[in-house]
């Protein structure tokens, strides 16, 4: 069997959420590499009510084992779905995301009212496998495992398959990598992701693919003056953040904007998440991960992710009531809040209540999908439209801001970058995880860029 044969998709393959692949190690045998929800337009547009549901639609019976890249929730959230089919089998991880996995579960099974979640929950982590980066681990017959940094968010990888035997003549073994989610260089906190040695078949990401980020590097000067801007206006300055990764990196950026600046010396950030703040005083226990200018920062006895001027919200009670304050009083203030593309979560409380006020400024710092609120706020925001929040209608007066340097993926340079293989080039290549002009865009890059020996398939 062809090594690109081996591959069947059941999520991101067209779209960017719900990342599910299957890897076929043998006629009777597979595993599965991330097994994602499906959100916004992915999720209407899905060809079958139980898939709309995000429902498991494909056999299970050949599965040996489930393969996590990381644990956001477009590449974990259907796995109390695969576990109530009846899944049982190892489930292989990094040892980090085996921390994070237990926060994102137990949230999803509250919003999806999974029965009986904490015994899910119990059965699901006795399953886990915790496999250090850069260390092979036997899973199937001829088949193993490998999971290198993919610097995405804390504990992200992509996933090396490698045949163990080799074919006469054959130099190396066959090897198949799966990049997940691959993140960009100088990302606060997190290393930077291990190149790539060689493949013969990759499936990549392609979130970014007709995109180059703005500079990474002064991106905190362009969070600075976008702030800045909001507080010389009087007003609440709203970052819709994914709980993991981006959240805890503005925190890291905000600190330092802080211990530089006298005049934030008095500025009130608002962590108004739950979710995030669980996975935040994770990033604090897995400290021993950070790269080595976090590390100083310790060093120096400051606390990046834990600083005087942060305020984590407690209860929901106070959220309503820090809602309510803002709305009225016009606290200048930065709440940092989930979710990241405003589809639920509590920054739409904060979004109904400041939205329609011209002294408000939201800050996009994340990709925004198609069919959520956030993707209509940036487009339509700057043009005096509306945007629905909960079956409302909302005028959006708030100054909007991107700053595209934020985001987690890499841009379609670092893409082309993580290609410059150190071994021996790329053969084929699969693009998912993205939209189609982003997929065409990156096919049309790569093939130019002559930089592997195959063909870019999309």
């Amino acid at each position: 069997m062809e090594v690109h044969q081996r591959v069947l998709h059941h999520g991101a393959h067209q779209g960017v959420t719900g990342s599910c692949h299957e890897f076929l190690l043998s006629r009777t045998a597979s595993l599965l590499i991330d097994c994602g929800q499906f959100q916004g337009n992915d999720e209407l547009f899905r060809g079958s009510q139980s898939s709309r549901n995000n429902d498991i639609d494909f056999p299970i019976q050949q599965l040996v084992g489930l393969v996590i890249t990381h644990c956001h929730l477009d590449h974990v959230g259907r796995l109390p779905s695969l576990w109530a089919k009846g899944f049982r089998e190892p489930i292989y991880c990094t040892p980090a995301t085996a921390s994070l996995l237990p926060i994102v579960l137990r949230d999803a099974m509250q919003i999806t009212k999974v029965a009986n979640a904490d015994q899910v929950l119990t059965e699901i982590q006795q399953r886990l496998e915790p496999i250090p980066y850069d260390t092979w681990y036997d899973v199937h017959h001829h088949w193993r495992l490998r999971f290198r940094n993919a610097g995405h968010i804390m504990g992200s990888a992509y996933v090396e398959l490698e045949q163990r035997h080799l074919e006469p003549g054959q130099q190396l073994p066959t090897r198949v990598v799966f990049s997940g989610d691959l993140g960009c260089k100088h990302t606060p906190l997190l290393p930077d992701p291990t190149p790539l040695e060689y493949a013969d078949y990759l499936i990549l990401e392609s979130t970014y693919g007709d995109s180059v980020h703005e500079n990474r590097e002064d991106r905190q000067d362009r969070l600075k003056r976008a702030i800045n801007k909001a507080f010389a206006d009087g007003g609440t300055v709203l970052i819709p953040a994914f709980s993991i990764g981006r959240t805890q990196e503005l925190l890291y950026e905000i600190e330092d904007i802080i211990h530089h600046e006298p005049s934030w010396q008095k500025v009130t950030v608002i962590l108004d998440s739950p979710l995030a703040s669980q996975y935040t005083a994770q990033y604090r226990r897995l400290k021993r991960l950070w790269d080595d200018e976090a590390k100083e920062r310790l060093a120096d006895e400051r606390h990046p992710l834990n600083f005087e001027r942060l305020h984590v919200v407690e209860s929901h009670q106070q959220h309503l009531d820090i809602v309510e304050l803002l709305r009225t009083k016009h606290y200048p203030a930065i709440v940092i809040a989930a979710s990241g593309m405003c589809t639920g979560g509590r920054i739409v409380n904060y979004l109904k209540a400041l939205i329609e006020q011209d002294i408000t400024d939201i800050i996009f710092v994340g990709y925004q999908a198609e069919g959520t609120p956030g993707r209509d706020i940036l487009t339509y925001g700057p043009r005096g439209g509306y945007v629905e929040l909960d079956g409302q209608r909302y005028t959006i007066k708030a100054y909007v801001h991107q700053l595209g340097g934020y985001s987690a993926h890499a841009d379609q340079l670092g893409l082309i970058e993580f290609l410059a293989t150190q071994i021996k080039p790329v053969h084929h290549v699969r693009l998912v995880h993205g939209e189609l002009p982003a997929k065409m865009a990156l096919q049309k890059a790569i093939t130019a860029s002559n930089i592997i020996t195959g063909e870019v398939f999309i």
